[in-house]
Parts: C-alpha cells; structure tokens; sequence
C-alpha cells in the first residue's frame, strides 16, 4: 500500500492530526472528558522476586518493579487524593482510571485483590480500573475476580509480554513463555475483559526485524490495546551489572523512526497506550535523551505527519 491514500485522523481537537489511536483519545470519547490513569503500587511482588518462580526480577526491571510513577503509601486512598488534587488545577472535570502498576497486580490472594480493587474503585472521580501483570499470574479464582469487575466498571488488563522471542525471554529472565501469554488472552477474551499488550523495544540482541515481528505477531490477536516502549536501563535492575554500557537505542531519530515502522503495523481499531517511557531521571542510566518524554512524542507525531503515515497504514 502507498501513503497517497487519505490519512486515518484519530483526533484533531488541539488543532494538530493525530495520526495514532491513543487510549487518551478512546477514554475522551467514551467518557466525554478527559480521563487520567492514576498509578498506584498495591503492595503486591512478583512470582520471579519471591522465589516460588526466581529472584531478582525481570533483567531490566527497577527495584520498584518497573513502577517508579505509582503511588504506594499503602493507602490507597491517600494516594488517590495526593494525585487528584496535583492535577484537578490542569483538569478540573477530569475523570479518573485507578492504574495498579508495580509489580505483577494479579499475584496475591483473590480476597486482598478484591479488597485493593473495590477500595480504589469506591473513589469518587474514578471511572474504571487498570491492572497490570505477568501472564503466567491469572489463576481461576482471580479470573472470577476479573470477570465480576468487569461487569461493574470499565476494566482492562495489561499483560507483559515484552517480546515473542523465546532466546531474548531467558536471556531477560522472564520467566514466562509465549504459551503463557496465548492461555492468558484466551482466559480473558472468553470473558470479555479487554487485553492489552506491553512489548518492549530495543531489548538486547533482538534486530528492527525481530522487534516488528513481536508487534506483527500481537496484532492478530485479539487485543484492545498495545503498549510500546524503548528499554531503559535503570539503576537498580540486573541489566545495571550485566549490560552496564548498554543503549537501546542511539538517538532519539532512531528510536521514533523504528517507532513509526511499528504503529504502521498496528490496526486502526486497537488504542495505543504508550509510544515512550520516561524513566525518573535520577535512575536513568540509558538512553540518556528518553526523559524528555514532550520531545519524543512531538518527533512521533511531526514525523507522521510529514511522512504522511498513520496508524495500520501497511496493513
């Protein structure tokens, strides 16, 4: 296919085409107003920290399980409020999505599940609920779970892929396979819980070729949602020891084009969740430029529309 068809524009409303889907966009329409994902750490570890399945975590995973955003006083009301308040001045109709990010949300007894769930979602100004975990961590009585809340609230979960590639799963110490990922979506998809999918770009040893293959493969499946983002090499992770002078990817040119090569991949109707992740800088170690998470975005965006691409353009 050549780009000298009309362009798909998913929103125009800043005076600006977006040419992706981004789940800001789909929560805007289905809600009417802005809607925020608000992070929070619920207390929960992971089955690669605590030994029943290793230690130490994913390799490129911080000590804070890859949630150095969330909110975590072990109240999770505190924290609700801590965050609304910092943004209710930006927006003061906004909505509220209760974003469970640290570690795996679904590895802990069903009741506590339950209870952390329905505690954030009794919230006032929170409109649904996030969770993000492994796909090996949706055992039955926590599907139940699942399964009821998504009948009550808005719901999806996020399940952490990061690649297809089997000798880069072992190398990164996940733990998991891609058989696991497949009876995961199966499990959702029969309950009619929205998936989403995190890959990671720019993981070691894996070529552009191999990065698009992940995103290809993904993208048949029956997902709501996908969520792309470069590796950053953060303090605190194994990879600090193991691949200490390791760069994903060289300039921030680089990463939007690979970046751009992916989202013309994606079909229209899946929202993109992220397209860059901006590690605190006071732990970044690699790619140095990745903080600046406006640069980025605004590279993706202007690259887009000069090339005049647009999400699922290839398909």
């Amino acid at each position: 296919m050549d780009n000298k068809r009309h362009p798909i524009i998913f929103d125009s409303s800043d005076g600006q085409e977006l040419r992706i889907n981004t789940i800001n966009t789909y929560l805007k329409n289905r809600f009417g107003s802005k809607v925020v994902k608000l992070s929070i750490d619920g207390g929960f570890t992971c089955p690669n920290r605590d030994g029943s399945k290793g230690y130490g975590g994913c390799a490129f995973c911080s000590a804070e399980g890859s949630g150095e955003t969330s909110s975590g006083s072990g109240n999770i009301d505190k924290d609700l409020d801590r965050q609304i308040q910092l943004l209710s001045d930006k927006w003061p109709d906004a909505k509220y999505i209760a974003y469970f990010q640290s570690h795996t949300n679904t590895y802990a007894p069903a009741d506590e599940l339950r209870e952390k769930f329905d505690r954030a979602l009794s919230h006032p100004g929170i409109v649904g609920l996030a969770v993000s975990t492994r796909p090996d961590c949706l055992p039955g009585d926590v599907m139940n779970l699942l399964s009821d809340l998504n009948k009550r609230t808005f719901l999806w979960v996020e399940l952490g892929l990061q690649t297809i590639h089997e000798k880069t799963a072992s190398e990164m110490n996940l733990l998991y396979t891609l058989n696991d990922y497949e009876n995961a979506l199966t499990k959702l998809n029969s309950n009619d819980i929205r998936a989403v999918t995190h890959l990671i770009l720019g993981l070691p040893n894996e070529t552009k070729d191999m990065m698009l293959q992940s995103v290809k493969y993904v993208c048949q499946k029956n997902i709501f949602g996908i969520k792309l983002h470069m590796l950053n090499l953060v303090k605190g992770s194994a990879m600090e020891k193991t691949h200490p002078e390791y760069v994903s990817f060289s300039s921030i040119d680089e990463y939007t084009d690979l970046l751009i090569n992916a989202v013309e991949l994606i079909p229209p109707e899946i929202t993109v969740h992220r397209i860059s992740a901006d590690a605190p800088r006071n732990i970044l170690i690699s790619p140095e430029w990745s903080y600046k998470k406006r640069t980025i975005l605004n590279s993706i965006h202007k690259k887009m529309r000069e090339k005049n691409t647009w999400q699922g353009r290839l398909l």
